[in-house]
This record gives C-alpha cells, structure tokens and sequence, in this order.
C-alpha cells in the first residue's frame, strides 16, 4: 500500500517519505493529510484520500505526540471504515493482503492534494457535528469517513462526471477481488410511535449486529428529531416483564441503578430472542417507539440501514407530549384559530403530512 505525506504529516510523524512508485494500482494509492477539526481547539485527525475512488478515511483525535504506530492506525481506520459499510469481512481483508505493507512516500500530486484538503473540509462538518453531538464523548473515531463518502464529488463540472466515493470503493473492491460486496445478518424492524389520533410508524433494515448508539442515531433521523434529550432502550421478554435497560452514559445510571451501558451492546444481543423494543425519547414528552421485529434476514445483499416505508408525520420538538401534540396539530389544520400565526412561527417548516421525498425507501446516514 502506498501513502503519500503531505509534508505537514511527515514532518509530524517523523517519516522520511520516498519516490512515488507510479506502477502500483491506484487502488492501494492513498494521499494522506494531517488537520484540524475546529478552529478554536486541537482535536485533530488525518485525512485519507483513495487515489482511484476519492474514498476518504479518516482518523480523529490524534494528535502530534499520538503518530507512533501510525501504520498500523491507518491500516485499521481503513478496515474499520470499510466494515462500518456493511461489507463483507473477506473482502476487506483480501484487499488489505493484496495492498501489501505501507510505503511511505512523498506528495507531489497537486491534484491529490486540492482533493485531499477538499475532503478534509467535507470531514470537518462530519465530525463536528458527531462530537457535538455526543456533548464532547467522542475522543478517537476512526469510521466516519464512510459518511463523508457518500456525498458527490466532481459535481463543479459537467454533471455526468460527477460519482459518489462509497458506491465507487464498493464496485472496484467487488470487481478487483470477485467477491461480492455484502453478505451479513439483518434484521427488518417495524417502529411504531403512537400519536393517539394516528400512529407514525416507520419499516427498517438494519444489520443484526448494529450497535444501540447508533441505532438511536437512525431513531433520530427517520423520526426526524433533534436529538436535545435524554433517551433510552427497555427490553421486554415474551411475558412482557422489563429484561433490560440501556442507557447512554453514566449520568444516566444515576435514575436507574438497574440500568445498563449500551456502549458495546447490539441489536442481535437482544433480537429476536425478546419480545420487542422501546425506544424512549425525551423524557418530558416521553415520546414511545415500540420496536417490533419483522423478519430476520440471514444473508442480506444489499447496504443498510435502509428504509422500506416511512407512514405519518411526526411531532415537533418540545410540543407537550402526544396531548400537545394533538392540539398543536388541530391549530395548524384551523387558519382561522386565534393561535394559528403564532403556532405556525413556532412551528417553523413542519407540515401536518409527510413530505413526500421523506417517505421514499433509501439507505439512511447515520
């Protein structure tokens, strides 16, 4: 495998870098950047462009005393990311025997490095926005590059040139190892959220194995919350009596001493041999997602977390609980109503139907 340093990153690592080898397939050719992530702290992270696909990596919270071993931190962000997507474990690592050991080697490419600093702006959003939304907990993450991969690149010139990195990595590594890119356990989940005068449900595809963390990430975007409060999983057994409590962080523990971390816990940890799910969100509101499993999908072909259907609107934040939500949504069907203008200013862009393209099935972010 070959890494090109830009010289802010060599010099900071303390490697001395070589020729570039121009024989050596772009696919195992990746331009490497050391940065930041914003501009009034040091949280830094590298940067990592795939030469034949625009692919990025990345690796933050590193920083200048942290480049021991960066080798081996590169080779893992890169397995990481690539796993992150769903693709099968053969794959990756049949790509990362043929890519062979790391040669460091000097960047000279201009083009590579507009591309590389162009990403690097791109990741900078991704992971400030994940930090922030972790209230600061995230320290060191290393698969956030699968998010930024997903935007279009090229899109400045004639449009048909324009591609996305991910579906392009997926192809060349599919194409240049004959493996198929996914084959893994999911689960189809039905999420309903009951409103009273109808329900909002949503119908997912996950992997078996994703993590809660992220699962109320995926919560938070089909429902189209803000993610402001606390919130929680409860598990339920066939009985229907409470098998277990997840919650986020130690704070948490303080109001449930019963309670457990969900750091490190997955779906398959608990599905399908319990009964169902609630997601809690919000704990003024108290907004319930019951969480049913549809079906388990033993070899599943395609990316995920995807969305099947999405039926009904959802609430605004900070509404009042289904109750308001029933009164805030009367108002803003009655133009005539002495609160609607000032209902409608609060409201901002909600709209009483789902918008259309938000009900549309696609792979969903998070």
């Amino acid at each position: 495998m070959q890494i090109a340093m830009t010289k802010k990153l060599a010099t900071a690592a303390k490697i001395t870098t070589a020729d570039t080898d121009k024989s050596i397939n772009p696919l195992f050719c990746w331009t490497a950047n050391w940065t930041n992530t914003f501009d009034n702290r040091k949280e830094d992270m590298i940067v990592m462009v795939n030469h034949a696909t625009r692919f990025t990596v990345t690796i933050y919270g590193i920083k200048r005393g942290q480049f021991k071993n960066i080798g081996a931190k590169m080779i893992a962000a890169i397995r990481n990311t690539l796993l992150a997507m769903n693709l099968r474990s053969e794959l990756v690592d049949e790509y990362l025997r043929q890519a062979g050991d790391i040669v460091y080697v000097a960047n000279r490419d201009r083009k590579m490095t507009a591309q590389v600093n162009h990403q690097g702006l791109d990741t900078a959003f991704v992971v400030g926005r994940a930090v922030n939304e972790s209230r600061g907990k995230i320290k060191y993450e290393d698969t956030l590059g699968r998010i930024v991969s997903k935007g279009p690149v090229n899109y400045s010139n004639a449009h048909e040139n324009s591609f996305i990195p991910d579906a392009e990595m997926i192809k060349a590594l599919s194409e240049f190892t004959g493996k198929p890119a996914y084959q893994y356990r999911a689960f189809e989940l039905l999420v309903t959220l009951d409103l009273e005068i109808y329900k909002a449900t949503r119908r997912l595809i996950v992997p078996a194995d994703m993590e809660f963390q992220r699962l109320h990430k995926l919560l938070q975007k089909v429902f189209d919350w803000k993610n402001y409060h606390l919130y929680d999983f409860a598990v339920f057994d066939e009985s229907g009596a409470l098998s277990a409590r997840l919650v986020p962080d130690e704070e948490s523990l303080d109001y449930d001493d019963g309670a457990v971390l969900m750091d490190g816990h997955k779906l398959s940890d608990y599905l399908p041999q319990h009964k169902q799910i609630v997601y809690t969100y919000d704990m003024g509101d108290n907004w319930e997602h019951e969480i049913q499993l549809v079906r388990t999908i033993d070899a599943h072909t395609e990316d995920s977390p995807y969305l099947l259907e999405a039926i009904g609107q959802t609430p605004p934040e900070d509404v009042g609980g289904v109750g308001g939500f029933v009164d805030f949504r009367e108002i803003m069907q009655d133009p005539v109503h002495p609160d609607y203008a000032e209902t409608k200013e609060w409201a901002g862009y909600w709209s009483v139907d789902l918008v259309e393209w938000k009900s549309r099935p696609r792979v969903i972010d998070c």
